[in-house]
């Protein structure tokens, strides 16, 4: 029962791509939650008003950045779910590893933007933006080598010397050349 139960565990692009959107519109929305108008009993004038105002530019500005980060992080995601046919259980724990650090956006954004003059949450920040950016690279890989390996398999159909030279040559693709798979970037 193991054994089938890896062989079918986590195929479903489509099941993959609701969960990364339902992720995604999770993590953009709390982002918002984040900026606070001014209390209504602080303000008793419009200079005043303004002045609060633009004590949310920070806020503000972290906002539309990660709002921005996440939305490109979407896009590269989406991208990449819309070229893959069949997921398995290893890309999907990819991507799930890859939707914590969209999850986590909205803490790095906010301690950013409490605290912008300290490196520490700006570093921290940046591992988010590292995090999101190597998983989703590691998921396309992971997916351009299945799709190559399944590329191979199919050539056993013709000739299984064939699908044995596709093997051999992805293999080598990915143990002496990997600069070949670094072009398929998307993030």
């Amino acid at each position: 029962m193991k054994l089938i139960y890896n062989a079918i565990a986590g195929t479903s692009v489509e099941r993959l791509a609701a969960l990364s959107d339902g992720v995604f519109a999770v993590a953009l929305t709390l982002l918002v939650l984040d900026i606070h108008p001014p209390a209504t009993e602080a303000i008793h004038g419009e200079l005043e008003l303004w002045h609060a105002v633009v004590a949310l530019f920070p806020r503000l500005l972290m906002y539309v950045m990660s709002f921005l980060t996440l939305g490109i992080f979407w896009l590269g995601q989406q991208t990449q779910l819309n070229h893959v046919a069949r997921s398995n259980r290893s890309l999907t724990w990819i991507h799930l590893v890859f939707l914590f650090a969209v999850s986590i956006t909205p803490f790095s954004t906010a301690l950013l933007a409490g605290f912008t003059a300290y490196r520490t949450a700006l570093l921290i920040y940046w591992g988010n933006i590292l995090a999101l950016g190597a998983t989703l690279y590691v998921s396309w890989v992971c997916a351009i080598a299945q799709a190559l390996y399944a590329c191979g398999a199919a050539l056993c159909v013709i000739n299984t010397y064939f699908s044995i030279a596709a093997i051999v040559l992805v293999q080598l693709n990915y143990a002496v050349a990997p600069r070949f798979t670094r072009k398929s970037n998307v993030s």
